[in-house]
């Protein structure tokens, strides 16, 4: 009758998730990078499906293919992590007013010679 019972939707759930958990190994993702690709998947089924594929490849000496989507940068960690662009222009005019100033300033040298 196309009724899907709660059973059936959660093992199809859980099909799915195997299925990308499988398919983020064989394109060559970190397990981490699955999950975070895939936030509303079970993350269970997900590791199982990414573990029987490891399993499966290294017993075929299979290789991977290598991802077409970029892996996404973390939000928080990119943040906090990476300066800013008005910072990193900041720290590099200080480093360069830095070496003028040292390059301007008297040695001591030429003050205790002209006493």
């Amino acid at each position: 009758m196309g009724i899907e019972t709660p059973q059936k939707v959660v093992e199809h759930q859980q099909a799915e998730a195997k299925a990308i958990g499988s398919a983020c190994r064989h394109a060559m993702r970190a397990i981490e990078d699955c999950y975070t690709l895939n936030p509303k998947a079970e993350k269970a089924s997900i590791f199982a499906g990414w573990r029987e594929m490891d399993e499966y490849m290294r017993d075929n000496k299979l290789d991977g293919v290598v991802p077409v989507v970029p892996r996404p940068a973390p939000q928080a960690a990119s943040k906090a992590s990476a300066p800013a662009k008005d910072d990193e222009e900041d720290t590099a005019d200080k480093a360069d007013s830095g070496d003028n100033e040292v390059a301007s300033k008297p040695s001591k040298q030429g003050k205790s010679k002209s006493h």
